[in-house]
């Protein structure tokens, strides 16, 4: 288990609560991946599951997480511009050849149409390796693509010292790469409620 102090642990278990209640939010919980290896922002397990489920068939499904990871994966652009050209490819999605000479084929990573389609979940204390190993409180879930990071603090640390995390992990030397799918960063307490943002390096 992770060593969340118990204040936070409350204000956490608030949130998650509030995630994971079928009467609210009715996201999937995936658990506290604090221990566990290899946690990454694109999921295959959950991506390519959800587009079985939509149809696709193993080639287009390769092909479409392929062309999501070489963009996701880009060294030479800022984490910006990464983002951005990540955002395209979740907003209009993949496009793909199931073959050579074959016409080009639109793989949908996120069904924005019908939002019910799409499989959304969250796991807590996401323990990511990068030049130095970072644990974000909260991250959420699309379709197994990690699109959301919620820092929370307990009641008497500001919202802003969770705002400067969040940006401080989005640096090279902590887990800038993590950060390439994620669309919405969120900073929260107890007492000043939420604050959120988009990319910002």
């Amino acid at each position: 288990m992770t060593p969340v102090g118990q204040i936070e642990r409350i204000t956490q278990d608030r949130i998650i609560s509030l995630f994971v209640d079928k009467s609210k939010l009715g996201y999937d919980y995936l658990g506290n991946w604090h221990d566990r290896i290899n946690n990454i922002n694109i999921e295959e397990e959950y991506l390519r599951k959800y587009l079985v489920e939509n149809g696709y068939n193993d080639t287009l499904i390769n092909k479409a997480i392929a062309e999501l990871r070489k963009i996701a994966g880009v060294q030479n652009k800022g984490l910006y511009d990464i983002n951005k050209d990540v955002y395209t490819i979740l907003r209009y999605g993949a496009k793909v050849k199931e073959d050579v000479g074959e016409n080009t084929q639109t793989v949908r990573l996120i069904d924005w149409a019908n939002p019910l389609n799409n499989h959304f979940a969250i796991a807590e204390e996401v323990s990511i390796k990068g030049e130095n190993q970072k644990r974000p409180d909260i991250v959420i879930y699309v379709n197994g693509i990690a699109l959301g990071v919620l820092e929370l603090k307990r009641s008497t640390v500001s919202v802003t010292e969770g705002i400067r995390q969040n940006i401080g992990n989005q640096k090279s030397m902590f887990i800038m790469p993590f950060f390439a799918t994620v669309q919405l960063i969120m900073a929260g307490n107890d007492t000043e409620g939420l604050r959120y943002g988009v990319i910002l390096t």
